[in-house]
């Protein structure tokens, strides 16, 4: 088939879904109870439908009093002993996919449980529906007239008592539809390679041969490959290299820090930046306008959502809304109920709503992952705004950050302490540190009220990265490559001591 035409057919295709999509755009709760109650129908006769009666759940404050929201350690044991072969036990069909999953650079592992209907209905179409929605808002583009360039995991997929196990993105490429793996660079043997530098080598040699028209991928990681190619081929930007580039679809990181790195590469005004919002559990967000900053939540992919004011989160007085209940600007912590048989799962990250006609969210960070010894409630929502303005400030690029706290000590009062690896350093390092500490106080008044006359926390203390420290300490724990991120905000200081032990 001719390529405009494979172009024309494809876009056209891809379009028709938009109808489906303004259907729960209109009748947003509507489409909500209706996949809740049909996930409560199909697992009516799996162990925990059984144990939870599903089958007499007939409305939405039912399903919250009877079913507890539940963490991966609460749900091991079930997951354990699917992977070992037992089946009907969270999900009436057969499970032999578990994602393998540690979030940031944890030792111990999560398997989520990957079902066919979790591929198909949300995983898939969400793929689909990206392509959809960014075809929608640029009709003149030229998408498939050539290929997406796609940076996943550098896991293989491991066999284990009959079911399997990798990142995410090896098993979404192992079932990968023919169209899908047409349309994509590099081969499926390269994206599944497991070493990661060969890897990179690999992707470099296959793509600079390809009509590259999109990029997907994790930032931090696809900004590594990025400049690989550019130094491999001699270019001073990647137009030299796929002069008919379009666009960049990304996520799993925010997007903040690398933004004007970015830009760099991609000199041009018209390139396009769509970012998603996904994860070993299942496919939640996309962007849906041309410059926006905030995504829209997709709400008939099988997963039902739930959301935790994160005011009340892990109190007493904890409680849970339905997505008809939020309201914008507040942050809250998610819990899913999905097609893949996780019933009111912790997923452990925070979103604020933007809008709620539709229903557009931005991510804020992780439960697990903020600042409050000092009573701070300092979020990498904050940290990354912060970055952002001082960076554009000071003309200084970073590439990676941690930040934890300094306790307090007798009467030495506690701080925040940063380590940054810097691309392009600030000259002036003091003025660095004030005019961040200043964005987080304009960002955050919890964070300014400790501030204040220094009365809990004293002027945060930023410590200069050494040249690759943190590619280095992720290389030391095999976490080189694809969704392995870096833990932004810490209450504890083991990663950081980790990091500054590696610098000197």
């Amino acid at each position: 088939m001719p390529i405009p035409l494979f172009n024309s057919i494809a876009s056209w295709l891809l379009k028709k879904r938009y109808h489906q999509i303004e259907l729960f755009l209109k009748y947003p709760g509507e489409v909500q109870e209706e996949v809740l109650f049909q996930l409560l129908e199909i697992a009516e006769d799996t162990e925990i439908g059984k144990k939870y009666d599903f089958g007499t759940i007939a409305s939405y404050e039912t399903f919250r009093q009877r079913v507890p929201i539940v963490s991966y350690e609460e749900i091991e044991p079930l997951i354990e002993r699917t992977r070992k072969g037992e089946q009907n036990i969270f999900w009436p069909t057969s499970i032999k996919w578990f994602a393998k999953s540690s979030g940031t650079t944890n030792a111990k592992s999560k398997f989520i449980p990957v079902s066919t209907e979790a591929l198909e209905d949300c995983h898939y179409k969400s793929g689909k529906d990206l392509l959809c929605l960014y075809l929608n808002n640029n009709e003149n583009s030229q998408l498939f007239t050539g290929k997406s360039l796609r940076l996943g995991g550098s896991k293989e997929l491991y066999q284990d008592n009959g079911s399997f196990f990798g990142d995410l993105s090896a098993i979404l490429i192992d079932n990968m539809p023919l169209w899908a793996e047409f349309s994509s660079t590099p081969s499926n043997k390269v994206s599944l390679m497991s070493e990661w530098e060969s890897k990179l080598k690999a992707i470099v040699g296959e793509s600079t041969q390809e009509n590259v028209t999109s990029l997907a991928g994790v930032p931090s990681w696809m900004l590594v490959l990025l400049n690989n190619v550019l130094q491999e081929t001699g270019k001073d930007h990647l137009f030299q290299v796929w002069e008919n580039l379009e666009v960049y679809f990304h996520g799993g990181v925010s997007f903040v820090p690398y933004k004007e790195q970015y830009q760099n590469l991609f000199p041009r005004k018209s390139f396009k930046y769509y970012e998603i919002y996904n994860a070993s559990e299942g496919f939640f967000a996309i962007q849906d306008r041309n410059n926006a900053d905030d995504l829209l939540l997709m709400l008939d992919y099988g997963i039902f959502y739930e959301f935790i004011p994160m005011d009340t989160y892990g109190t007493d007085n904890q409680k849970t809304l339905p997505l008809w209940d939020v309201e914008v600007n507040k942050n809250y912590a998610i819990i899913i109920t999905t097609n893949a048989g996780l019933w009111r799962y912790k997923i452990g990250d925070t979103v604020r709503f933007t809008s709620i006609n539709p229903y557009r969210i931005r991510i804020t960070g992780r439960t697990k992952h903020h600042i409050n010894v000092f009573g701070e409630e300092l979020i990498i929502e904050n940290a990354e705004e912060a970055l952002k303005r001082i960076c554009k400030k000071t003309e200084a690029e970073i590439k990676d950050y941690t930040v934890a706290p300094i306790f307090m000590s007798g009467k030495e009062k506690g701080a925040h302490e940063w380590i940054i690896e810097f691309r392009k350093p600030p000259k002036d390092l003091n003025y660095f540190t004030e005019f961040l500490d200043n964005a987080l106080k304009s960002l955050n008044s919890d964070y300014e009220a400790k501030r204040y006359n220094n009365i809990t926390l004293k002027m945060p203390k930023v410590n200069v990265a050494r040249e690759n420290l943190f590619y280095d300490w992720l290389k030391s724990k095999d976490k080189l490559g694809g969704q392995h991120k870096i833990p932004r905000l810490s209450n504890k200081r083991e990663y950081l001591e980790e990091l500054l032990l590696l610098n000197n």
